[in-house]
Protein backbone atom coordinates (compact mmCIF):
# COMPACT_ATOMS: atom_id res chain seq x y z
CA UNK A 1 0.00 0.00 0.00
CA UNK A 2 1.71 3.33 -0.90
CA UNK A 3 1.49 6.07 1.79
CA UNK A 4 1.75 9.58 1.64
CA UNK A 5 4.19 11.48 4.32
CA UNK A 6 3.44 14.98 5.29
CA UNK A 7 5.34 17.86 3.61
CA UNK A 8 3.51 21.30 5.38
CA UNK A 9 4.25 24.99 4.28
CA UNK A 10 7.23 26.45 4.56
CA UNK A 11 7.49 29.53 6.56
CA UNK A 12 7.21 32.02 3.58
CA UNK A 13 3.85 30.55 1.88
CA UNK A 14 2.47 30.34 5.68
CA UNK A 15 3.30 33.76 6.15
CA UNK A 16 1.60 34.70 2.96
CA UNK A 17 -1.70 32.88 3.71
CA UNK A 18 -1.88 34.06 7.27
CA UNK A 19 -1.42 37.97 5.86
CA UNK A 20 -4.14 37.03 3.21
CA UNK A 21 -6.73 35.59 6.04
CA UNK A 22 -6.07 39.06 8.55
CA UNK A 23 -6.30 41.63 5.45
CA UNK A 24 -9.75 39.50 4.87
CA UNK A 25 -10.81 39.68 8.14
CA UNK A 26 -9.70 43.48 8.80
CA UNK A 27 -10.58 45.28 5.15
CA UNK A 28 -13.97 44.20 5.20
CA UNK A 29 -14.85 46.16 8.32
CA UNK A 30 -12.83 48.82 7.29
CA UNK A 31 -14.78 49.36 4.46
CA UNK A 32 -18.20 49.42 6.08
CA UNK A 33 -16.52 52.02 8.46
CA UNK A 34 -15.65 54.22 5.85
CA UNK A 35 -18.78 53.49 3.31
CA UNK A 36 -20.41 55.11 6.31
CA UNK A 37 -18.60 58.18 6.05
CA UNK A 38 -19.12 58.70 1.95
CA UNK A 39 -22.33 59.94 0.26
CA UNK A 40 -23.86 57.95 -2.10
CA UNK A 41 -22.52 59.14 -4.80
CA UNK A 42 -19.32 59.00 -3.78
CA UNK A 43 -18.56 55.69 -2.72
CA UNK A 44 -16.20 53.30 -4.89
CA UNK A 45 -16.90 50.05 -6.84
CA UNK A 46 -15.49 46.57 -6.39
CA UNK A 47 -12.13 47.19 -7.95
CA UNK A 48 -10.73 50.23 -6.20
CA UNK A 49 -11.98 48.16 -2.94
CA UNK A 50 -9.40 45.43 -4.01
CA UNK A 51 -6.82 47.39 -5.34
CA UNK A 52 -5.84 48.46 -1.39
CA UNK A 53 -5.88 44.80 -0.21
CA UNK A 54 -4.12 43.97 -3.56
CA UNK A 55 -1.69 46.67 -3.35
CA UNK A 56 -0.92 45.97 0.35
CA UNK A 57 -0.02 42.54 -0.42
CA UNK A 58 2.55 42.99 -3.34
CA UNK A 59 4.48 45.38 -1.31
CA UNK A 60 4.66 43.10 1.83
CA UNK A 61 6.49 40.78 -1.45
CA UNK A 62 8.14 43.64 -2.67
CA UNK A 63 10.07 44.78 0.78
CA UNK A 64 10.98 41.21 1.73
CA UNK A 65 8.62 40.30 4.38
CA UNK A 66 8.27 36.90 3.15
CA UNK A 67 12.39 36.04 2.94
CA UNK A 68 14.57 34.61 5.09
CA UNK A 69 16.16 37.13 7.09
CA UNK A 70 12.52 38.76 7.95
CA UNK A 71 11.10 35.78 8.79
CA UNK A 72 13.95 35.38 11.60
CA UNK A 73 14.32 38.77 12.63
CA UNK A 74 10.98 39.76 14.13
CA UNK A 75 12.24 43.39 14.66
CA UNK A 76 13.20 43.65 10.62
CA UNK A 77 9.47 41.89 10.18
CA UNK A 78 7.52 44.66 12.12
CA UNK A 79 9.12 47.73 10.84
CA UNK A 80 8.61 47.01 7.08
CA UNK A 81 4.95 45.64 7.11
CA UNK A 82 3.43 49.13 7.93
CA UNK A 83 5.44 50.70 5.43
CA UNK A 84 3.92 47.81 2.99
CA UNK A 85 0.61 49.05 4.63
CA UNK A 86 1.82 52.82 3.64
CA UNK A 87 3.28 52.25 0.34
CA UNK A 88 0.03 49.91 -1.09
CA UNK A 89 -2.16 52.40 0.21
CA UNK A 90 -0.64 55.07 -2.14
CA UNK A 91 -0.35 52.84 -4.89
CA UNK A 92 -4.29 51.96 -4.77
CA UNK A 93 -5.33 55.50 -4.30
CA UNK A 94 -3.38 56.60 -7.48
CA UNK A 95 -4.70 53.42 -9.49
CA UNK A 96 -8.10 54.47 -8.32
CA UNK A 97 -7.77 58.11 -9.16
CA UNK A 98 -6.81 57.31 -12.99
CA UNK A 99 -9.74 54.65 -13.32
CA UNK A 100 -12.19 56.35 -15.51
CA UNK A 101 -15.68 56.37 -13.78
CA UNK A 102 -17.80 54.16 -12.91
CA UNK A 103 -13.97 52.02 -11.85
CA UNK A 104 -12.53 55.47 -10.25
CA UNK A 105 -12.54 56.35 -6.47
CA UNK A 106 -14.43 59.87 -6.14
CA UNK A 107 -13.45 60.19 -2.60
CA UNK A 108 -10.06 58.65 -1.38
CA UNK A 109 -9.25 60.54 1.95
CA UNK A 110 -11.66 58.02 4.05
CA UNK A 111 -10.50 54.90 2.19
CA UNK A 112 -6.76 56.12 2.81
CA UNK A 113 -6.84 56.17 6.34
CA UNK A 114 -9.27 53.27 6.53
CA UNK A 115 -6.79 51.10 4.65
CA UNK A 116 -3.75 52.50 6.55
CA UNK A 117 -5.36 51.25 9.92
CA UNK A 118 -6.87 48.21 8.34
CA UNK A 119 -3.13 46.78 6.89
CA UNK A 120 -1.19 47.96 10.03
CA UNK A 121 -3.64 46.00 12.20
CA UNK A 122 -3.53 43.07 9.59
CA UNK A 123 0.30 43.41 9.06
CA UNK A 124 0.94 43.07 13.02
CA UNK A 125 -1.68 40.21 13.89
CA UNK A 126 -0.31 38.03 10.77
CA UNK A 127 3.43 38.39 12.44
CA UNK A 128 2.27 38.05 16.03
CA UNK A 129 0.02 34.61 15.02
CA UNK A 130 3.45 33.41 12.74
CA UNK A 131 6.20 33.97 15.67
CA UNK A 132 3.59 32.40 18.12
CA UNK A 133 3.30 29.24 15.35
CA UNK A 134 7.03 29.09 15.03
CA UNK A 135 8.09 29.53 18.39
CA UNK A 136 5.50 26.10 19.25
CA UNK A 137 7.93 24.75 16.76
CA UNK A 138 5.85 24.92 13.26
CA UNK A 139 7.80 24.93 10.13
CA UNK A 140 10.29 22.47 10.72
CA UNK A 141 11.19 20.01 8.10
CA UNK A 142 12.24 16.58 8.78
CA UNK A 143 15.48 15.83 6.51
CA UNK A 144 16.43 12.16 5.60
CA UNK A 145 20.09 12.63 4.22
CA UNK A 146 22.01 9.49 2.27
CA UNK A 147 25.11 10.01 3.24
CA UNK A 148 27.53 11.55 6.00
CA UNK A 149 30.62 12.62 4.48
CA UNK A 150 31.68 16.11 3.49
CA UNK A 151 28.84 16.42 0.74
CA UNK A 152 26.32 16.03 3.55
CA UNK A 153 27.91 18.37 5.80
CA UNK A 154 28.06 20.93 2.99
CA UNK A 155 24.03 19.92 2.40
CA UNK A 156 23.28 20.85 6.09
CA UNK A 157 25.52 23.89 6.23
CA UNK A 158 23.65 25.59 3.24
CA UNK A 159 20.83 24.62 4.55
CA UNK A 160 20.40 26.19 7.70
CA UNK A 161 22.40 29.04 6.50
CA UNK A 162 20.21 29.88 3.17
CA UNK A 163 16.95 27.51 3.24
CA UNK A 164 14.03 28.34 2.81
CA UNK A 165 12.39 26.67 5.83
CA UNK A 166 13.78 28.05 8.95
CA UNK A 167 14.53 24.94 10.79
CA UNK A 168 15.20 21.29 9.66
CA UNK A 169 15.28 18.18 12.00
CA UNK A 170 18.16 16.24 9.78
CA UNK A 171 18.59 12.23 10.43
CA UNK A 172 21.72 11.32 8.19
CA UNK A 173 22.50 7.72 7.09
CA UNK A 174 25.69 6.32 6.57
CA UNK A 175 26.79 3.04 5.49
CA UNK A 176 31.05 1.20 5.01
CA UNK A 177 30.34 1.63 1.63
CA UNK A 178 29.63 5.80 1.09
CA UNK A 179 32.89 6.20 2.48
CA UNK A 180 34.08 7.62 5.96
CA UNK A 181 31.23 9.64 8.12
CA UNK A 182 32.37 13.88 8.08
CA UNK A 183 33.80 14.69 11.70
CA UNK A 184 32.07 17.59 11.15
CA UNK A 185 28.41 16.40 11.39
CA UNK A 186 29.21 14.38 14.36
CA UNK A 187 30.48 17.31 16.43
CA UNK A 188 26.71 18.82 15.91
CA UNK A 189 24.49 17.57 18.31
CA UNK A 190 21.97 18.50 16.09
CA UNK A 191 22.56 15.84 13.55
CA UNK A 192 21.43 12.89 14.38
CA UNK A 193 23.86 9.84 12.24
CA UNK A 194 22.47 6.64 11.62
CA UNK A 195 24.45 2.95 9.99
CA UNK A 196 22.35 1.57 7.68
CA UNK A 197 20.52 -2.30 8.76
CA UNK A 198 17.46 -2.99 7.03
CA UNK A 199 17.15 -0.49 4.29
CA UNK A 200 16.36 2.82 4.03
CA UNK A 201 12.56 2.72 4.14
CA UNK A 202 12.38 1.85 7.98
CA UNK A 203 14.82 4.60 9.04
CA UNK A 204 12.69 6.68 7.15
CA UNK A 205 9.23 5.92 9.08
CA UNK A 206 11.08 5.79 11.91
CA UNK A 207 12.66 9.44 12.10
CA UNK A 208 9.19 10.46 10.44
CA UNK A 209 11.04 11.56 7.05
CA UNK A 210 9.29 14.62 4.92
CA UNK A 211 12.06 14.05 2.23
CA UNK A 212 15.04 12.24 1.33
CA UNK A 213 17.76 13.56 -0.20
CA UNK A 214 20.65 11.42 -1.66
CA UNK A 215 24.22 13.08 -1.01
CA UNK A 216 26.61 10.75 -0.41
CA UNK A 217 30.40 11.46 -1.15
CA UNK A 218 30.50 8.19 -3.35
CA UNK A 219 27.37 6.69 -5.32
CA UNK A 220 29.29 3.27 -6.32
CA UNK A 221 27.65 1.73 -2.67
CA UNK A 222 24.33 3.16 -3.08
CA UNK A 223 20.96 0.25 -2.68
CA UNK A 224 19.03 1.66 -5.48
CA UNK A 225 16.65 -0.51 -5.04
CA UNK A 226 16.14 0.34 -1.20
CA UNK A 227 15.58 4.25 -2.41
CA UNK A 228 13.08 2.63 -5.05
CA UNK A 229 11.15 1.44 -2.27
CA UNK A 230 11.30 4.54 -0.38
CA UNK A 231 9.95 6.13 -3.82
CA UNK A 232 7.15 4.26 -4.11
CA UNK A 233 5.95 4.04 -0.53
CA UNK A 234 5.43 7.60 -0.90
CA UNK A 235 8.46 9.20 0.61
CA UNK A 236 9.98 12.29 -2.28
CA UNK A 237 13.61 11.72 -3.12
CA UNK A 238 15.83 14.08 -4.62
CA UNK A 239 19.49 14.51 -5.49
CA UNK A 240 21.65 16.89 -3.31
CA UNK A 241 21.77 19.32 -6.52
CA UNK A 242 18.20 19.00 -7.65
CA UNK A 243 16.89 19.58 -3.56
CA UNK A 244 19.59 22.16 -2.66
CA UNK A 245 18.30 24.48 -6.17
CA UNK A 246 14.45 24.09 -4.97
CA UNK A 247 15.50 25.03 -1.46
CA UNK A 248 18.53 28.02 -1.60
CA UNK A 249 17.25 29.20 -4.89
CA UNK A 250 20.84 28.74 -6.53
CA UNK A 251 23.24 26.29 -8.33
CA UNK A 252 26.19 25.04 -6.22
CA UNK A 253 28.97 25.43 -8.70
CA UNK A 254 31.38 24.04 -6.75
CA UNK A 255 29.52 20.84 -6.86
CA UNK A 256 27.86 21.14 -10.14
CA UNK A 257 28.01 17.99 -12.04
CA UNK A 258 26.84 18.58 -15.65
CA UNK A 259 24.74 15.49 -15.97
CA UNK A 260 22.18 17.65 -13.85
CA UNK A 261 22.03 20.25 -16.32
CA UNK A 262 21.87 17.86 -18.88
CA UNK A 263 18.84 15.75 -17.71
CA UNK A 264 17.01 18.47 -15.23
CA UNK A 265 14.37 20.41 -16.69
CA UNK A 266 14.91 24.42 -17.57
CA UNK A 267 16.89 26.35 -20.17
CA UNK A 268 13.96 26.84 -22.29
CA UNK A 269 13.69 29.33 -24.59
CA UNK A 270 10.15 29.15 -26.36
CA UNK A 271 9.20 32.09 -28.96
CA UNK A 272 6.01 32.93 -26.83
CA UNK A 273 8.32 33.48 -23.68
CA UNK A 274 10.68 35.83 -25.73
CA UNK A 275 7.78 37.88 -26.92
CA UNK A 276 6.82 38.22 -23.38
CA UNK A 277 9.34 39.16 -21.80
CA UNK A 278 10.43 41.81 -25.10
CA UNK A 279 6.95 43.41 -24.66
CA UNK A 280 7.31 43.84 -21.00
CA UNK A 281 10.75 45.35 -21.42
CA UNK A 282 9.24 47.96 -23.69
CA UNK A 283 6.25 48.91 -21.83
CA UNK A 284 7.56 49.14 -18.15
CA UNK A 285 11.18 50.61 -19.80
CA UNK A 286 9.49 53.32 -21.80
CA UNK A 287 7.16 53.90 -18.83
CA UNK A 288 9.62 53.99 -16.42
CA UNK A 289 11.61 56.82 -18.56
CA UNK A 290 8.81 58.79 -18.53
CA UNK A 291 8.27 58.99 -14.55
CA UNK A 292 11.70 59.01 -13.69
CA UNK A 293 12.46 61.84 -16.13
CA UNK A 294 12.63 64.65 -13.82
CA UNK A 295 15.08 62.71 -11.47
CA UNK A 296 17.39 61.67 -14.22
CA UNK A 297 17.38 65.02 -15.64
CA UNK A 298 18.24 66.61 -12.29
CA UNK A 299 20.82 63.83 -11.21
CA UNK A 300 22.34 64.90 -14.90
CA UNK A 301 22.79 68.33 -14.15
CA UNK A 302 24.24 67.52 -10.42
CA UNK A 303 27.24 65.45 -11.81
CA UNK A 304 28.01 68.17 -14.97
CA UNK A 305 27.67 70.82 -11.74
CA UNK A 306 30.46 68.94 -9.68
CA UNK A 307 33.27 68.45 -11.80
CA UNK A 308 32.11 69.81 -15.57
CA UNK A 309 32.23 66.79 -17.14
CA UNK A 310 30.16 64.70 -19.38
CA UNK A 311 26.79 63.64 -17.32
CA UNK A 312 26.73 60.25 -19.13
CA UNK A 313 29.34 57.01 -19.24
CA UNK A 314 29.32 55.06 -22.17
CA UNK A 315 31.74 51.54 -21.46
CA UNK A 316 31.45 48.31 -23.57
CA UNK A 317 29.58 44.94 -21.78
CA UNK A 318 28.63 42.05 -23.12
CA UNK A 319 25.40 41.04 -23.57
CA UNK A 320 23.25 37.74 -25.26
CA UNK A 321 25.71 35.64 -27.28
CA UNK A 322 28.79 37.24 -26.22
CA UNK A 323 27.77 40.73 -28.27
CA UNK A 324 29.54 43.72 -26.90
CA UNK A 325 27.17 47.21 -26.89
CA UNK A 326 27.70 50.37 -25.26
CA UNK A 327 26.03 50.80 -21.75
CA UNK A 328 24.83 54.38 -20.36
CA UNK A 329 25.08 55.28 -17.15
CA UNK A 330 25.31 58.62 -15.50
CA UNK A 331 28.93 58.99 -14.79
CA UNK A 332 29.82 58.39 -10.78
CA UNK A 333 33.46 58.48 -10.95
CA UNK A 334 36.06 60.98 -11.53
CA UNK A 335 36.74 61.76 -15.51
CA UNK A 336 40.17 60.20 -14.67
CA UNK A 337 38.83 57.03 -13.32
CA UNK A 338 40.55 54.40 -15.56
CA UNK A 339 43.82 56.24 -16.80
CA UNK A 340 46.20 53.52 -16.00
CA UNK A 341 43.16 50.80 -17.98
CA UNK A 342 39.90 48.70 -16.52
CA UNK A 343 39.91 48.35 -12.82
CA UNK A 344 37.25 46.22 -10.66
CA UNK A 345 35.09 49.07 -9.07
CA UNK A 346 35.30 48.64 -5.04
CA UNK A 347 32.11 49.07 -2.41
CA UNK A 348 34.65 52.05 -1.08
CA UNK A 349 35.99 52.97 -4.39
CA UNK A 350 38.17 56.19 -3.63
CA UNK A 351 37.18 57.34 -7.62
CA UNK A 352 34.07 57.62 -6.55
CA UNK A 353 32.46 61.32 -6.33
CA UNK A 354 30.50 62.57 -3.88
CA UNK A 355 27.17 62.87 -6.21
CA UNK A 356 28.37 59.48 -7.56
CA UNK A 357 27.80 57.74 -4.10
CA UNK A 358 24.69 59.39 -4.20
CA UNK A 359 23.79 58.42 -7.26
CA UNK A 360 25.19 54.75 -6.75
CA UNK A 361 23.13 54.02 -3.56
CA UNK A 362 20.02 55.59 -5.24
CA UNK A 363 20.77 53.81 -8.20
CA UNK A 364 19.56 56.41 -10.41
CA UNK A 365 22.92 56.39 -12.32
CA UNK A 366 21.30 53.14 -13.59
CA UNK A 367 18.53 55.08 -15.34
CA UNK A 368 19.81 55.62 -18.71
CA UNK A 369 20.17 51.94 -19.12
CA UNK A 370 16.08 52.08 -19.59
CA UNK A 371 17.56 53.40 -23.45
CA UNK A 372 19.42 50.35 -23.94
CA UNK A 373 16.62 48.33 -22.97
CA UNK A 374 14.80 49.73 -25.49
CA UNK A 375 16.98 49.18 -28.45
CA UNK A 376 17.66 45.60 -27.48
CA UNK A 377 20.60 45.87 -26.00
CA UNK A 378 19.49 44.44 -22.67
CA UNK A 379 16.50 43.44 -20.78
CA UNK A 380 14.75 44.66 -17.64
CA UNK A 381 15.97 41.54 -15.61
CA UNK A 382 19.04 39.19 -16.76
CA UNK A 383 22.25 38.92 -15.63
CA UNK A 384 24.17 42.32 -15.24
CA UNK A 385 25.97 42.96 -18.03
CA UNK A 386 30.77 43.02 -17.19
CA UNK A 387 33.20 44.52 -19.60
CA UNK A 388 34.33 42.26 -21.73
CA UNK A 389 38.28 42.27 -20.21
CA UNK A 390 36.77 40.83 -16.83
CA UNK A 391 34.68 38.38 -19.01
CA UNK A 392 37.69 36.41 -20.62
CA UNK A 393 39.29 36.95 -16.92
CA UNK A 394 36.19 34.99 -15.27
CA UNK A 395 35.55 32.67 -17.84
CA UNK A 396 39.26 31.40 -17.37
CA UNK A 397 38.53 30.51 -13.99
CA UNK A 398 34.93 30.06 -13.43
CA UNK A 399 33.19 26.80 -15.37
CA UNK A 400 29.86 27.41 -17.35
CA UNK A 401 30.46 31.34 -16.49
CA UNK A 402 29.23 31.98 -20.19
CA UNK A 403 26.22 30.49 -20.07
CA UNK A 404 25.41 33.99 -18.34
CA UNK A 405 25.19 35.08 -21.96
CA UNK A 406 22.28 32.52 -22.94
CA UNK A 407 19.72 35.63 -22.18
CA UNK A 408 20.40 39.54 -22.32
CA UNK A 409 21.96 41.12 -19.87
CA UNK A 410 19.79 42.71 -17.22
CA UNK A 411 19.10 45.87 -15.31
CA UNK A 412 18.33 43.96 -12.36
CA UNK A 413 18.57 40.42 -11.62
CA UNK A 414 18.35 37.34 -8.97
CA UNK A 415 21.82 37.92 -8.36
CA UNK A 416 21.23 41.48 -7.87
CA UNK A 417 18.28 40.57 -5.49
CA UNK A 418 20.15 38.20 -3.66
CA UNK A 419 23.99 38.79 -3.04
CA UNK A 420 25.76 42.44 -2.02
CA UNK A 421 28.18 44.17 -4.27
CA UNK A 422 31.06 42.68 -4.64
CA UNK A 423 34.07 42.90 -7.24
CA UNK A 424 36.37 39.42 -6.19
CA UNK A 425 36.49 35.81 -7.96
CA UNK A 426 34.17 34.52 -4.76
CA UNK A 427 32.22 37.11 -5.50
CA UNK A 428 31.76 36.36 -9.05
CA UNK A 429 31.20 32.50 -8.23
CA UNK A 430 28.47 33.48 -5.73
CA UNK A 431 26.71 35.85 -8.33
CA UNK A 432 27.20 32.79 -10.89
CA UNK A 433 25.36 30.64 -8.77
CA UNK A 434 22.46 32.89 -9.09
CA UNK A 435 23.21 33.79 -12.89
CA UNK A 436 22.52 29.83 -13.76
CA UNK A 437 19.89 29.63 -11.43
CA UNK A 438 17.96 32.46 -13.00
CA UNK A 439 19.02 31.47 -16.91
CA UNK A 440 17.92 27.72 -16.05
CA UNK A 441 14.18 28.20 -14.63
CA UNK A 442 13.57 32.14 -16.47
CA UNK A 443 10.16 33.19 -17.70
CA UNK A 444 7.41 35.87 -17.31
CA UNK A 445 6.88 35.24 -13.83
CA UNK A 446 10.10 35.06 -12.31
CA UNK A 447 10.88 38.11 -14.48
CA UNK A 448 7.97 40.20 -12.45
CA UNK A 449 9.00 38.80 -8.92
CA UNK A 450 12.17 40.02 -9.48
CA UNK A 451 11.41 43.33 -10.08
CA UNK A 452 9.38 43.05 -7.12
CA UNK A 453 11.89 42.94 -5.07
CA UNK A 454 14.63 45.32 -6.81
CA UNK A 455 12.41 47.93 -4.37
CA UNK A 456 14.09 46.12 -1.46
CA UNK A 457 17.35 46.79 -2.86
CA UNK A 458 16.91 50.36 -3.66
CA UNK A 459 15.63 51.39 0.07
CA UNK A 460 18.26 48.77 1.62
CA UNK A 461 21.38 48.49 -0.68
CA UNK A 462 23.80 46.47 1.82
CA UNK A 463 20.61 43.74 2.97
CA UNK A 464 20.29 41.46 -0.27
CA UNK A 465 21.93 38.11 1.53
CA UNK A 466 18.97 35.92 2.08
Amino acid sequence: MVTTTRTGLTAGPALLLLDVGFTALAWPGAVLLALGHLPEASRPGLLPLLLYPGGYLLFLYALGLYRRDALLETRKSMVRAPLAAGLGMLLASVAGALLPPPFGTPEATVLMVAALAAFVAAGFGARVAFFALRAHGAFRRRLLIIGAGHCAWELVLLLRREGRTLNYEVTLVQSPAMGAVEPRLTADPENRILVVEDGFLAIARRAGADQIVVAPDDRRGLDMMALLACRTAGYPVYEYLQFLEKEIGRIDVKRLELGFLVFNEGFSFGPISRVLKRGLDMVASLGLLLFTAPFLLGAALAVRLEDGGSCLYRQQRVTRGGRVFHILKLRTMRADAERAGAVWAAAKDPRITRIGQFLRRTRLDELPQLINVLRGDMSLVGPRPERPEFIRELAAKLPLYDARHLVKAGLTGWAQVNYPYGASLDDARSKLSYDLHYVKNHGILFDLLILAQTLRVVLWPGNTVR
